[in-house]
């Protein structure tokens, strides 16, 4: 049952609530809640569903959530312009009523391919964005959650494409990284939608990856960024913490998020992460240094900096890796004088502070000549250090020895927050000419050494690192280079909804997979359904397209089951007379956003007409019998 309908039941048994034709009274409801009337109080908590939703337990009182309740009550209403007055005539109703006139459960839902509707589905498009914040009932959004079917699978390596051959269960793998044996091990670039394929992820991957990084739309309004990166600011933090917090699911007990973001957003993403995580997973924030140089064309001050946050899961079970040390480190600091076999060093006291608390004794140097300091080791241990040749004494034997600290021996440097010379922007963009030629377009793509640093940092060699805004694929190259260094098998998994996934993603992986002959990954796609007609509504040019794709939405489409299709036919001259733009959403509106694409539990049904190889398909991947 609805809320606003277990609502309006329980409401109505108080007959100072009914008008006389046995309507509910809103106002005199909406003004008994500013004033935390008793009586209003009380008959909602004698309903089980509505004491749930609109109380909280606090230090075990009870309290009354007004504003929510309140905010539930009463909707922001339509703008009485033309579109709307159109919206009404063509039977957008419940009851009767119409959506504005109603109450029902409402949750701005906004996800990538429907709130910016334009979508960007094809690279090359740049027209201005429309936004759809539908209206959801709470009952519905389990349907729109469902693990969705997937479609079109083949497998690529080295060779180019390949007919999808089963997904590969590495038992042994699976072992070494403490999952059951049947997990999948291959890598998955899958293209759709990013919320509802983490919901379809989950089925398979729910607490099992150790690392996500992610590079999200910044909100900065540069319309030149090849994702939709124009969400207003509210907008953009449901639409980040809808994501987060199904990511959240997908990752293991010890596992880690880093996300990057500038200053326009970095604030409150770290607060829309203390929320999902706790406060007290919060790890660091890193500074990137993007750019090495600052073009003066800067209002006030030039911005040469990014931030990546970094959250733990569990931040008491997170471990750190070490990093190697850079050529350049090793060059400034370590070397070999001597030419010891053990390779090259750099030197450390033996001797304490004076302000230590170490206690002073004497040591014999090999000359026979004794020191007094507070040392760090034992006669006995500093005669081994002389027999293994593990000290630097000086020749005058004035000098306080010195051991030696072998790089071979030593297994890395504690990362810091400064990322000051890991790669910069102009690195990134001469990776993407590299890979597809100067006049290849890919704005504010990350350098793969920046991911790869990342990597280091936050997964071993076995572990799964997921990407669900791939972009140009840096998180998928990173893995596989880092892969060939280390001798790891790491496994990658991207997402990515822009059409540019196949030309420029799915390619940029297999040429770096042409470096690495034992690397693959499998391709998959969320199979559509109505989002076919929002893509075709998108990217109509003018009137006589978008009636045309309205005859095929009649005959094939899932409309919203509120769509009175007579109305629509009867007022077809004044959606004639509407803007192209006002045209457009309308179409989109009406479509049903709950059968966007293809849910895995109508994988049988006929209506939506699964070919028995994607039936094959998703029985592999949801290990479906």
């Amino acid at each position: 049952m609805k809320l606003y309908t277990t609502l309006e039941q329980q409401l109505k048994k108080e007959p100072n609530f009914v008008t006389d034709n046995g309507e509910l009274k809103k106002w005199v409801v909406l003004n008994k809640a500013q004033n935390f009337d008793e009586e209003l109080i009380a008959l909602l908590l004698q309903e089980p569903t509505l004491k749930e939703k609109f109380f909280k337990e606090i230090a075990g009182v009870t309290v009354f959530n007004q504003n929510l309740f309140v905010q539930f009550l009463e909707q922001k209403n339509y703008l009485n312009d033309s579109y709307t007055q159109y919206k009404n005539k063509v039977g957008l109703t419940i009851d009767g009523k119409y959506l504005k006139q109603r109450n029902e459960v409402a949750l701005v839902w906004p996800f990538k391919d429907c709130i910016l509707e334009g979508g960007q589905s094809r690279e090359e498009d740049k027209r201005e964005e429309i936004f759809f914040n539908e209206i959801l009932a709470q009952d519905e959004i389990t349907q729109l959650l469902e693990p969705k079917v997937l479609t079109n699978a083949k497998r690529i390596d080295k060779d180019g494409e390949h007919p999808f051959d089963g997904f590969t269960r590495d038992a042994e793998l699976n072992r070494k990284r403490g999952l059951p044996e049947d997990t999948i091990t291959d890598n998955l670039i899958i293209k759709g939608n990013n919320l509802l394929a983490l919901h379809s992820l989950k089925k398979e991957f729910a607490g099992k990856v150790k690392l996500i990084y992610i590079d999200p739309p910044y909100n900065t309004g540069n319309d030149g960024f090849k994702y939709n990166d124009s969400f207003n600011h509210s907008t953009w933090m449901t639409f980040i913490k809808n994501r987060i917090e199904t990511a959240r699911d997908l990752l293991s007990n010890d596992g880690i998020i880093f996300i990057s973001c500038d200053d326009s957003e970095q604030a409150y993403l770290k607060v829309i992460l203390d929320e999902v995580f706790g406060r007290d997973n919060f790890v660091t924030n890193f500074v990137w240094r993007r750019r090495k140089t600052q073009a003066n064309l800067a209002k006030h001050i030039a911005p040469v900096h990014d931030f990546i946050i970094c959250v733990a899961k569990n931040k008491n079970k997170l471990v750190v890796n070490k990093i190697p040390y850079s050529e350049e480190f090793i060059k400034k600091t370590f070397s070999n004088p001597d030419n010891d076999k053990r390779g090259v060093y750099q030197t450390g006291p033996l001797a304490r502070p004076a302000n230590s608390s170490n206690k002073e004794y004497a040591l014999k140097m090999p000359n026979g000549r004794e020191i007094t300091a507070k040392w760090s080791c034992s006669q006995e241990t500093f005669d081994r250090y002389v027999k293994e040749n593990r000290l630097v004494i000086p020749r005058d034997g004035e000098g306080m020895p010195r051991i030696k600290i072998f790089l071979s021996e030593l297994e890395g440097q504690i990362p810091n927050t400064w990322l000051d010379n890991i790669a910069t922007n102009d690195e990134a963009s001469k990776e993407i000419e590299n890979f597809f030629g100067t006049n290849a377009a890919f704005s504010f793509a990350k350098p793969s050494k920046l991911i790869k640093h990342i990597a280091q940092i936050g997964s071993n060699k076995e572990d799964i690192i997921l990407d669900f805004f791939a972009g140009s694929g840096t998180t998928a190259h990173a893995v596989l280079e880092l892969n060939k260094e280390d001798g790891g098998n790491r496994q990658f998994i991207m997402v990515e909804q822009m059409d540019y996934i196949e030309t420029v993603t799915c390619k940029r992986v297999q040429k770096v997979i042409e470096q690495n002959e034992n690397s693959s990954f499998i391709y998959l796609e969320l199979k559509k359904y109505n989002q076919t007609f929002i893509e075709q509504i998108e990217a109509a040019k003018d009137t006589e397209t978008l009636l045309q794709i309205w005859e095929q939405m009649k005959a094939k489409s899932f409309l919203n089951y509120n769509v009175d299709i007579k109305k629509q036919e009867e007022h077809i001259e004044e959606f004639k007379t509407l803007a192209l733009k006002e045209q457009k959403q309308h179409l989109c509106e009406i479509l049903d956003k709950n059968q966007l694409y293809v849910n895995l539990s109508s994988l049988e049904d006929a209506d939506f007409a699964c070919s028995e190889e994607e039936k094959r398909l998703n029985r592999d991947f949801y290990k479906m019998k």
